[in-house]
């Protein structure tokens, strides 16, 4: 019996791999020192330009978003989101990425799907400057159907110990500042999808005018990455918290960068909530429309807004830190969100 007589094409399975070198190898820095292939990836920190870093890793995946882009047969967005929500997650502690790796695993290996995957990687970390240096992938019959595959990434990157975000300075008195999402970035797809493919019964392609786009199109909509505009605002020092807005919404994320005894009161009626979010509430009342949240001292926020504005990035005054009453660190509300 042969791999081929289980399900496994090694023939297939290298011919994807060659694809994966293709676009993985215009992702490389100065610090990479193995090729795609080996059984370690090794990347060279340089020792000239950190003083004393600190290496920062996170872990993610895409969720139930692979089931859209299954769906659509459209593949390479996906792989972009993957990269940008991994970036995201190290930029709320002043990191910027060195290296990633991915974890690809499906039924039945497809070539050209395997592409659109790294495609979309490849070009979400040469944009970031952030080298796509290895990872793994499966072929695995019999344990997901046929079309289907998981997806999820691994980061690293660094930041010099003095300049760490720890959400320790923050202090009442900052302002919340955020930036706009693109749609649902990659999370919430599990009940998007119930409420947009079961309980509204929508194909898709369907075109929905309230959103003015096609559903599934809309739901596409990539994930992000703040870390070009915000970039020089972290590496001067004029933030005092960063927080990336994904599964949980701002009650999830926001208190995880806020110390004790201070409590963000947030103004739901300071940012437009995106056509998506309407629509979305309006089948089961579920709404954001942020996707990041910086927490910025008051010398410091004209500075912060101008450096904004020259990367053309939209940002919203959304409220302010004050003192928590009972210690703990917590999220409030005032009005009432623009649906």
């Amino acid at each position: 019996m042969k791999y081929a007589d289980a399900g496994v094409n090694i023939a297939v399975a290298d011919d994807a791999k060659q694809r994966i070198r293709h676009h993985a190898s215009r992702t490389f820095t100065p610090g990479v020192l193995s090729g795609i292939g080996s059984f370690g990836a090794l990347f060279a920190l340089d020792h000239k330009k950190w003083k004393e870093p600190v290496l920062v890793s996170s872990a993610d995946g895409v969720g139930t978003k692979l089931k859209v882009a299954m769906a659509l047969g459209v593949h390479s967005t996906v792989g972009g989101d993957l990269v940008n929500h991994c970036i995201n997650d190290i930029l709320v502690q002043g990191a910027e990425p060195l290296f990633f790796l991915d974890y690809l695993a499906m039924g039945k290996l497809d070539p050209q799907v395997v592409e659109q995957l790294v495609d979309g990687m490849s070009r979400s970390c040469r944009k970031a400057g952030c080298a796509l240096i290895g990872g793994e992938t499966a072929e695995m019959p019999g344990f997901y159907p046929p079309g289907e595959y998981d997806l999820a990434g691994f980061i690293v990157g660094v930041v010099e110990r003095k300049k760490l975000l720890t959400g320790k300075r923050v202090q009442p008195g900052d302002t919340l500042i955020a930036l706009p999402s693109a749609g649902l970035h990659t999370n919430g797809y599990s009940l998007a999808r119930k409420l947009v493919f079961e309980v509204a019964r929508l194909k898709p392609d369907t075109y929905v005018a309230k959103v003015g786009n096609k559903i599934g199109a809309e739901l596409l909509k990539p994930h992000l990455c703040y870390a070009p505009a915000l970039k020089n605002i972290v590496a001067r020092g004029w933030v005092s918290a960063l927080a990336h807005i994904t599964g949980g919404g701002i009650p999830g994320n926001l208190p995880r960068v806020l110390p004790s005894g201070v409590k963000a009161e947030i103004d739901l009626g300071s940012w437009p909530v995106p056509p998506i979010f309407k629509f979305l509430a309006e089948l089961g009342k579920i709404n954001m429309g942020v996707g990041m949240i910086l927490v910025v001292p008051p010398k410091k926020v004209k500075s912060v807004e101008a450096g904004l504005k020259q990367h053309r990035e939209k940002f919203f005054r959304i409220g302010r830190i004050e003192r928590s009453e009972s210690g703990k660190a917590r999220v409030c509300y005032s009005g009432t969100l623009n649906l």
